[in-house]
């Protein structure tokens, strides 16, 4: 073997084991790896969609494609194009490995952004009653990123407070918290979206069970009085109204009408007492009393029996003006409750005498009228009302 030949193949030994100098001769082909991610912004919950067709294996094929989203997931597969639904918000750069028939591989990446939906935090009272002012607090909502959040709220779904047809996207309060006022029992459906402004939005449906309130009802007996001093002549009418019924239950009356003594014969007054709105009208007239005992003409109406006696009850009712207007209109205990008018006619004041009278020729008076006092005392039953509490056994 010449001298060349000898050197060559030693060369070519050396080459072959020597350390690290193995790769000289390897022969492998690297692919050469592409990514597209769509879209690289999304919002919490939401899928991307990875291609990676674009990817060359400069020789031969690409056989797998290994995909690592970035999350703690990872995926295998022999096609170029997949998706990945991203339940956590954050930053995730997604890792793809391509790898062709020649055991080539070749890496490459892509970042996903995706938007933490806002957390809501809706607090309200457990009991509201008919009149309460309930507060809806949702000042505790957190962003994931630290954003300025937005709120929307629909206070009544039923209702159509902007006007446009469309009872669901009323903004009656952009505030944190809002204070609703109730004035009955009624159950409120509303709702609450909270927006960050970067496409995160989170809304929540409310309902509010408005209950009635309970009371206690007892009766406070008291005595109205009036009294009226005037003259009349013959034919004359006196008359005067007032609401004795206002806040109260009527239960009784009496009325009297007592004429000055004058000179006999005695003269004759009618006294008449009507309620206008229940069509009752009772009237009396005057007699004269034992004249020996000097007694006056007098005339009375009395009735003692025009509305049952109250008894203490509990009832509900949204307020207690509801429950107050409730009980003084019940049918069978209403009389008198509007006005009452009470009248005093002056039928004869010139009744002829039949008796001669010094220096009076028969059949003169003297006194063409006479003067009057009517008193009237009307007993009435006044509601008094107690909140209590339910029975929460």
């Amino acid at each position: 073997m010449s001298a060349r030949r000898e050197w060559l193949l030693l060369l070519v030994t050396i080459l072959l084991f020597a350390p690290g100098c193995s790769q000289v001769l390897d022969a492998t082909v690297q692919p050469r790896a592409s990514l597209s991610a769509n879209p690289v912004s999304i919002q919490q919950g939401e899928t991307v969609g990875f291609d990676a067709r674009g990817s060359d294996a400069i020789e031969g094929v690409i056989v797998e494609y290994r995909w690592n989203f970035g999350d703690g997931s990872s995926q295998t597969t022999i096609q170029g194009y997949t998706s990945h639904l991203y339940e956590d918000n954050g930053i995730f750069i997604v890792g793809l490995v391509v790898v062709n028939d020649q055991r080539g591989e070749d890496s490459t990446t892509a970042t996903i952004k995706v938007n933490g939906a806002p957390i809501l935090n809706l607090s309200m009272p457990d009991e509201v009653r008919a009149g309460d002012i309930a507060l809806l607090d949702a000042s505790d909502s957190t962003d994931p990123e630290g954003g300025q959040l937005a709120y929307t709220w629909d206070l009544d779904t039923k209702t159509d407070s902007d006007g446009d047809g469309n009872v669901a996207n009323d903004a009656d309060s952009t505030a944190d918290k809002v204070y609703l006022n109730t004035n009955q029992s009624t159950i409120i459906s509303g709702w609450l979206a909270i927006d960050d402004g970067q496409g995160g939005i989170t809304s929540e449906a409310f309902t509010i069970d408005v209950l009635t309130r309970k009371y206690q009802v007892t009766w406070q007996s008291k005595e109205l009085t009036w009294e009226w001093t005037d003259y009349l002549e013959q034919g004359e009418t006196w008359q005067s109204s007032m609401f004795p019924g206002e806040g109260s239950r009527i239960i009784s009356y009496h009325a009297i009408l007592e004429l000055d003594n004058d000179l006999p014969p005695a003269d004759n007054f009618t006294l008449e007492l009507k309620m206008i709105d229940d069509g009752y009208s009772k009237s009396n007239t005057t007699e004269p009393g034992n004249i020996t005992q000097n007694d006056a003409i007098t005339a009375e109406l009395s009735d003692d029996d025009i509305n049952p006696s109250g008894v203490t009850e509990e009832y509900e009712a949204d307020s207690a003006q509801e429950l107050l207007d409730m009980l003084l209109a019940l049918d069978d205990a209403a009389m008198g409750q509007g006005e009452w008018i009470c009248y005093v006619v002056a039928d004869q004041t010139e009744p002829d005498s039949p008796l001669p009278l010094p220096d009076i020729p028969i059949g003169d008076d003297p006194d063409t009228g006479n003067n009057w006092t009517l008193s009237l005392t009307v007993t009435v039953q006044i509601p008094v009302l107690q909140e209590i509490a339910y029975d929460q056994s």
